[in-house]
């Protein structure tokens, strides 16, 4: 297929990248020029602008940090649906508020465009493997003809329902994924302060009941101090503030996710905003008075 790419950024890259490779034709636009040059090595040509690339495409994909960067995208007159042909496929891979996804869909719908929700999760190294999990919203049948793409991209594509849908299957997961993180961060810093090998207590856990994607991937990278991103703690700051707007409408009490939004924005006022999510440790680290490696 013909697939136009806008958003070229840590996660966007590489799957870019993996799209080139599966044998599609990728045309690729980001705000900064560095990044369109960094994937040209796998086959991906440069657009010049949002309407360049939705003008010539069968699929059309965004991955933007924010709701307001997709709505800006693709609103206005040389906005996505404003360039694309009739029948052309938008997949917006963004993790945006459900209200906006579904407001977008009947937007695109009204000028004849396609399109699907279709955050995603696995982080960088899911990103560069094509192992990413996709939740998608929107017409059945688009999911059907997406799924050529989006199979490149991902090990899991999962359908969930209508437009907005997939948005919301993300907020789960970035729950989930928020309050694992923070566990995994609690139980590194009782062995740290327990006076244990913390290493050894890692290895011990990665192989039990709580074994998880945290643990194994993030875990050891807390240890080290190596604290770049592979999802930045500001954006999981924004992931948490659409959380707690969906609890709000669906009147659900989300106190885990309160606690954890709290400490990751101790790590941002810290100077850590544009740290991987893993530093969240540091925040613990400080309240127990512990050492801090990255400092």
């Amino acid at each position: 297929m013909k697939i136009g790419f806008i958003g070229l950024g840590i996660m966007g890259k590489p799957m870019a990248r993996n799209l080139a490779r599966a044998g599609h034709t990728v045309v690729g636009f980001s705000r900064t020029r560095a990044s369109i040059d960094a994937v040209a090595d796998a086959g991906v040509r440069a657009g010049a602008s949002v309407a360049d690339v939705a003008s010539g495409a069968d699929v059309v994909i965004t991955m933007l940090p924010d709701g307001p960067d997709v709505a800006a995208v693709a609103r206005g007159e040389a906005g996505l649906l404003a360039a694309a042909r009739a029948g052309t496929l938008w997949i917006d891979m963004s993790t945006i508020d459900p209200a906006l996804a579904a407001a977008l869909a009947a937007e695109a719908r009204a000028v004849g465009v396609r399109s699907l929700d279709a955050p995603v999760s696995g982080g960088d190294t899911g990103a560069i493997a094509g192992t990413l999990a996709i939740m998608v919203g929107g017409e059945r049948a688009d999911f059907d003809a997406a799924l050529p793409v989006l199979e490149a991209l991902g090990r899991a594509v999962i359908y969930i329902g209508p437009a907005g849908h997939g948005q919301s299957a993300k907020l789960c997961n970035q729950v989930v994924g928020a309050l694992t993180l923070l566990a995994v961060s609690e139980g590194l810093v009782l062995a740290e302060r327990s006076g244990v090998d913390a290493a050894a207590v890692l290895r011990a856990v990665s192989a039990g009941a709580a074994a998880s994607w945290m643990l194994e991937h993030l875990g050891p990278r807390m240890l080290a101090g190596d604290f770049r991103a592979g999802f930045f703690v500001d954006l999981q700051l924004k992931d948490l503030r659409l959380v707690a707007d969906q609890a709000r409408r669906a009147a659900t009490p989300l106190p885990g996710a309160a606690l954890v939004e709290q400490l990751f924005r101790a790590v941002s006022a810290a100077g850590g905003g544009r740290l991987g999510t893993q530093a969240l440790i540091t925040a613990l680290r400080r309240l127990a008075a512990a050492p801090d490696p990255i400092e």
